[in-house]
């Protein structure tokens, strides 16, 4: 649907040719060229699960989860339920470096990709800025080219008004003395 080709907006033929329905799809018509950046990652499962974990590493499901966990290890090991980290829990902090190793590199080219999408957006953004602008200018070009036309008739109304009103007063000066030669001839 987003991938047809529409005609640019700034053609002031083609400008109101479209229904209403058609204008959602013509809306992103300049983010098109940059469709490819959507997925952050890529499209492949790989990239899809590596989104999907950079944008729960942000979530309050994730920090509260985290929470609970580390609650209930400490603990277990604290109150000797289980021997398995004892305090200064070793195991926990290589668990907690791990996660950092992965999550930190996943977020950073989250936000890389993130930076590239926002950019690619404000280009996007950008053109159709100056699209709208053209077509701005388009219209006010042509109305004021109707405006000279208009003046032009105008003038040309004014004078045929003027020429009508002489005619007018001459056929009645005609008129006048036609019907005064008349009445002297009798």
């Amino acid at each position: 649907m987003l991938r047809q080709e529409y005609p640019m907006a700034t053609d002031p033929k083609t400008l109101n040719q479209h229904s209403p329905a058609e204008v959602p799809n013509n809306y992103f018509r300049f983010h098109l060229p940059h469709g490819h950046l959507a997925p952050v990652f890529g499209n492949d499962w790989f990239s899809l699960k590596a989104e999907a974990f950079a944008r729960f590493f942000g979530t309050p499901v994730f920090l509260v989860s985290q929470t609970v966990l580390v609650a209930i290890w400490i603990g277990l090991n604290v109150f000797g339920l289980t021997r398995f980290d004892v305090y200064p829990f070793i195991l926990l902090n290589l668990a907690f470096s791990l996660q950092a190793a992965y999550a930190a590199p996943l977020i950073l080219l989250a936000q890389t990709r993130q930076a590239d999408r926002d950019k690619a957006h404000a280009d996007a953004d950008a053109q159709h800025r100056e699209a709208l602008a053209v077509a701005s200018e388009q219209r006010q070009t042509l109305a004021a080219e109707q405006s000279e036309q208009l003046l032009v008739l105008l003038q040309q109304n004014t004078q045929l008004t003027q020429l009508v009103k002489e005619l007018s007063q001459r056929i009645e000066s005609l008129t006048i003395d036609m019907h005064s030669k008349v009445i002297q001839g009798r």
